[in-house]
């Protein structure tokens, strides 16, 4: 017996099957534009899309012809729906977070609820990246489409219905709506209201915790994949608590670091956190995918300013050698640099969410050398992270260890910076690619093949304790980057 996690992304799909005792028995993945038909709009093609999470099914099913699938549950992104029939025909794409269609909409809701009433509700700060700016958007421009759906579903939720599953959504997923009552679990008919959504009620199904049961992959579809007709379809999550099942990370004191083109923080609360401290703070809360916690995000650029320095200062080297970054790390000093790089080069995160605040290097001289530059964008994108994650304390989530997740994750340069800038340890556990692997082991427990235990699926392979001569200079490095911080972000730059 075997388990199918999907974790379906903004730019590609991964499909991965474990055994029961954690053993991974196949992957596969499918990379796919996002699609930008006019300035401004981002969009992924819903067919498309669909088609390239059942080409990873069908390798998968056929690798694992030994050992067949008996559940499946997916992790995905946030907030994009795509509109469906009830017979399962996709109407229209999906339009994405970073699509500015809808600022109007959010404007217009934060002018009739005030943000702290709202964040009583759904405690997320109003803002067009949501789903619900999307889907009034789409009501008044798109209106036969809007009328013609008969669910609006969320990506995860999306391919388990179309896989054959009932029309739901998980609760996880459900609070990036910005319709969603968080204590109550359930749709918030104030906020629908509010938002002129009122016809929105029956073409937003019914919401789910993680991990039950929502149907069975129906048998036309089965066949084709060569999945048998058994096999149980399980309600997922949002990509980064997925990830953070998948690392290990279930309890108050425990986080996820994710290492990849945005670097993101997952702290884990036994319950709901104080709202008014992280309402201050800038920081939302939702559903984690365990019953009874929940999680909050800080993230800003990561990787992606990693990769701008390879392709600014290495764009040649990189085309010759095979592990560029290794390379350039090779060329790292090993004490912290006297650079600041502001990781401000486009609009950030929680809690600052700075729109359009510069970007920047401080420090460069003569005998800058390009090592340096590297390691000060590597500490600098960290130090965003340790001055946001600060707030965390108020509410009992600072993390006293780390479970390091993502591509950068696998670099021991890296892992060892952020150690020594927090002060705490970063753990990498033998998987670092953690979200499809935490919707396999959703799969299971949802199932009852296995249970909550992960230690058959995850085992730590390192720790990366923090060097303390390190840390006492990074902590005064990170007092002179807060200071830098304030001479560049003014009330009008942010949206918080």
């Amino acid at each position: 017996m075997s388990l199918c996690g999907l974790d379906i992304g903004t730019t590609g799909c991964k499909t991965v099957v474990y055994s029961t005792d954690g053993k991974l028995l196949a992957n596969a993945y499918r990379e796919y534009p996002v699609l930008h038909k006019q300035p401004g709009w981002a969009e992924l093609d819903s067919k498309a899309v669909w088609n390239l999470v059942c080409e990873t099914l069908g390798e998968v099913s056929t690798a694992c012809h030994d050992d067949p699938i008996q559940s499946i549950s997916a992790s995905s992104l946030g907030e994009a729906m795509t509109p469906v029939t009830a017979d399962r025909k996709i109407l229209d794409h999906s339009i994405l977070c970073m699509d500015t269609r809808g600022k109007e909409y959010a404007d217009q809701l934060l002018g009739k609820i005030s943000q702290h009433d709202f964040y009583a509700i759904n405690p997320n700060l109003v803002g067009p990246a949501y789903s619900m700016p999307k889907l009034r958007w789409i009501k008044d421009h798109n209106t036969a489409i809007y009328n013609e759906a008969d669910w609006f579903l969320t990506w995860g939720d999306f391919v388990s219905f179309m896989l054959g599953g009932n029309a739901v959504i998980c609760a996880p997923l459900a609070a990036r709506t910005l319709l969603f009552d968080l204590k109550n679990s359930d749709w918030s008919h104030e906020l629908l209201k509010l938002c002129a959504l009122e016809d929105l009620t029956d073409k937003l199904p019914p919401v789910v915790p993680a991990g039950q049961i929502t149907g069975t992959v129906s048998p036309h579809v089965a066949d084709k994949l060569g999945l048998a007709h058994d096999v149980k379809l399980v309600a997922g999550g949002h990509d980064q608590c997925c990830n953070a099942l998948g690392a290990g990370v279930a309890q108050a004191g425990q986080a996820v670091y994710g290492i990849g083109t945005f670097e993101c923080i997952t702290p884990v609360f036994n319950d709901i956190p104080n709202q008014d401290v992280m309402l201050r703070a800038g920081l939302c809360i939702e559903d984690h995918v365990l019953p009874g916690k929940y999680v909050t995000f800080i993230y800003n650029q990561g990787g992606s300013l990693v990769k701008w320095f390879r392709d600014t200062f290495a764009k040649e080297m990189a085309q010759e050698v095979d592990d560029i970054y290794e390379r350039l790390c090779d060329e790292m000093p090993e004490k912290p640099t006297t650079l600041f790089t502001l990781p401000y080069f486009e609009p950030t995160g929680p809690p600052n969410y700075v729109s359009d605040g510069p970007g920047g290097i401080v420090g460069l001289k003569s005998t800058t050398t390009r090592g340096d530059i590297l390691k000060s964008i590597m500490e600098s994108v960290t130090y965003y992270l340790a001055d946001a994650s600060d707030c965390l304390e108020a509410v009992g989530g600072l993390p006293t260890m780390f479970v390091a997740t993502g591509g950068g994750a696998k670099s021991d340069r890296w892992l060892q910076l952020k150690a020594d800038i927090f002060g705490v340890p970063f753990i990498r556990n033998n998987t670092v690619e953690c979200s499809a692997l935490g919707a396999a082991m959703l799969a299971g427990i949802g199932t009852g093949l296995i249970t909550a235990d992960t230690d058959a699926f995850i085992k730590a392979e390192r720790v990366f304790e923090p060097n303390a001569a390190n840390h006492a200079a990074y902590r005064q490095r990170l007092a002179e980057y807060q200071t830098w911080v304030k001479r560049i972000i003014t009330p009008d730059d942010t949206q918080g």
